[in-house]
């Protein structure tokens, strides 16, 4: 039986909890899913509940109503247009993006309609994405007067910096099947398909170690952002432990042994 999950401001933001997979649902359709200052105080409450939840394997990130998420809230910038209310709004933004890679957990983007400016951010923050056949995307705060700083930090390590650049100067759409030969979403399915998708990537790391998925990414990202000698160095170190370690063991001893590995977690 699952047990229901903490209550999340159910205004802004839904939690929905099922065998090890939390699903946090953004709930502004009407506002098109736009990242207000109280919708990322909501998001930030949720990242971290979950991050500290063991019970919880892999984080769904999706949007009620037709699109994904437009970005920060236009109105509600122009009506709060002091340094510190701006400022604040995207350091929060910022955080939110940075507790997503933080995280141990696995987070898969549930992507449909258009994902533009800091909601394409938000996409290029999760580990994975997927995304409808008809999603769209876009930085295109350049055609506005404001230059998509923030989400060319994510979609900058994303994609190719040619291509970063192109999202980020010209402010055009790119479709789905661009996103994924341009290495900013990881699967195109149909939009009718889109739930079994995510759900199918979703199980697929469940069949995966815990703590080992746990330590990659925190290896993965902690490495991009180094030299290629440090990052050897810290590969090295990651590995050995991983090797010398309880799930190492039953991987290798399980493939001897011609079994399935029983995980730690699991």
């Amino acid at each position: 039986m699952d047990i229901p999950a903490p209550a999340v401001n159910d205004e802004l933001l839904q939690r929905s909890d099922s065998g090890g997979i939390a699903t946090l649902t953004l709930n502004r359709p009407q506002q098109f899913n736009a990242l207000s200052m109280a919708m990322l105080d909501a998001m930030q409450a949720a990242l971290d509940t979950i991050a500290a939840d063991a019970t919880v394997r892999v984080l769904v990130i999706a949007a009620n109503g037709k699109v994904f998420c437009p970005g920060h809230d236009l109105k509600e910038m122009l009506a709060n247009r002091t340094r510190p209310f701006v400022q604040s709004l995207f350091d929060r933004c910022c955080n939110v993006m940075m507790s997503i890679s933080r995280m141990p957990q696995i987070v898969i983007a549930r992507v449909h309609g258009i994902a533009t400016a800091a909601g394409c951010q938000l996409v290029g923050a999760c580990d994975l994405a997927v995304a409808a056949a008809d999603a769209r995307f876009a930085t295109s705060g350049v055609n506005f007067g404001l230059f998509c700083a923030t989400p060319g930090v994510a979609i900058s390590r994303n994609i190719s910096r040619k291509r970063a650049m192109e999202m980020l100067m010209t402010g055009d759409f790119i479709d789905a099947p661009t996103a994924l030969q341009w290495g900013l979403v990881n699967r195109v399915v149909p939009l009718d398909r889109l739930d079994d998708a995510v759900s199918e990537l979703a199980a697929h790391l469940l069949a995966k170690p815990p703590a080992v998925l746990a330590a990659g990414k925190k290896f993965f990202y902690s490495q991009l952002d180094t030299d290629m000698a440090s990052a050897y160095k810290l590969a090295s170190g990651v590995i050995t432990d991983n090797m010398l370690g309880d799930d190492a063991l039953e991987g290798v001893t399980a493939f001897v042994e011609k079994r399935k590995p029983q995980w730690r977690g699991q």
